[in-house]
């Protein structure tokens, strides 16, 4: 139910570095280099017991399980299970959309529940793939998890994923930050909203189904993301591929889920968008050559810049158009406000116009 396909765009190399000194290791000046330090931890790893490195990890790891899996749900709907993380003591949980779907009332079980409590949708917001629902009656003792700051997630930080994966409520799975930044996006079919996901953090955690909505978690206690899409490889017949999973950001996470409880709703989504309704445009070879515009948006960027019904938008800025899903993923890498070129045909001839994007 909630393991919608996706395919992951705009691959980046990003290198990050990081460093780190020993406890009670002295400073070091212009004068000693890094040589000093570089010494300094030679000499502590020398005359670190045996198992003392794996038993500070392990010591870690459950630390760290022990104060943030309380904070983890697992959701039922009438089409499956997925997860969710509380987000504040008055009972507001968030989740993907894709888990909640089209439902409106809820049945979640938390770490203190000796049975399934109700809760209500209060909105869900597709185009992120996000949601919050709020439990009906707030029990004694619920926890609210503390999330992160996702500028600061780096390659090959160690991360935890908590959720309910195949139903098995309160799993726990361990890996590393495979990368940042990604634009994935996800499929329609299998539950999927069709959202087109910027700046997502990819893990090698085990994310299966279930998992949706759950927590990404670093050793410090704080989630960094929102587990949400597992990678699917088209050699396995469609099967997930082992070690490749995505996770909204916690930033985004925080923006989203703000507004939807002080406002029921989102109210500023950050994303850009032109300001039309489209549709993949198929040349006489059958294939796809561009996104043709079907309705304008009064008011809206296009409109504005004079594109209307029946053009095919083929190029925005440097980057060519040919399905409407190329055209939303263009769009993700931008925000309202930026002004950036369309290039589309009208009447058969080629045009250009700069635009002002609005948002969705």
């Amino acid at each position: 139910m909630d393991s919608p396909r996706f395919r992951a765009l705009g691959l980046a190399l990003l290198v990050c570095c990081a460093g780190c000194s020993g406890v009670g290791a002295p400073r070091a000046t212009t004068a000693q280099a890094p040589q000093a330090a570089e010494a300094t931890r030679a000499a502590q790893a020398a005359v670190r017991p045996p198992g003392q490195a794996a038993e500070e990890l392990q010591g870690d790891f459950q630390r760290v399980i022990k104060d943030v899996l309380p904070s983890v749900v697992q959701i039922e709907t009438d089409s499956g299970l997925g997860s969710g993380v509380v987000y504040d003591g008055g009972g507001h949980i968030v989740t993907n959309a894709h888990v909640v779907a089209d439902g409106r009332t809820f049945r979640v079980t938390t770490a203190n529940s000796k049975k399934p409590l109700t809760a209500t949708l209060v909105s869900a917001y597709p185009e992120q793939d996000l949601a919050v629902v709020k439990l009906d009656s707030v029990p004694a003792g619920l926890r609210a998890a503390s999330f992160g700051d996702s500028s600061k997630v780096q390659v090959g930080q160690v991360v935890l994923a908590m959720g309910s994966p195949l139903g098995l409520a309160s799993s726990v799975t361990e890996g590393i930050v495979s990368a940042t930044g990604r634009t994935v996006s996800e499929g329609s079919d299998g539950g999927g909203t069709g959202a087109t996901l910027a700046n997502m953090v990819q893990t090698s955690a085990a994310i299966n189904p279930g998992n949706s909505g759950g927590a990404l978690v670093g050793l410090d206690g704080r989630i960094i993301g929102i587990p949400t899409l597992a990678a699917t490889d088209p050699q396995l017949g469609g099967g997930a591929a082992p070690g490749i999973g995505f996770a909204i950001p916690a930033s985004t996470v925080r923006t989203i889920a703000d507004q939807i409880v002080r406002s029921g709703r989102v109210t500023d989504s950050g994303r850009a968008a032109l300001g039309i309704t489209g549709r993949t445009f198929v040349d006489a070879d059958f294939q796809p050559a561009g996104v043709v515009v079907v309705e304008v948006k009064s008011g809206g960027a296009a409109e504005k810049a004079g594109i209307g019904p029946g053009d095919v938008i083929v190029r925005l800025g440097d980057t060519d158009i040919t399905t409407i899903t190329s055209l939303t993923e263009a769009l993700a890498e931008e925000k309202p406000g930026d002004r950036t070129t369309v290039t589309y045909t009208h009447n058969g001839k080629e045009k250009t116009a700069r635009v002002t994007l609005g948002e969705q």
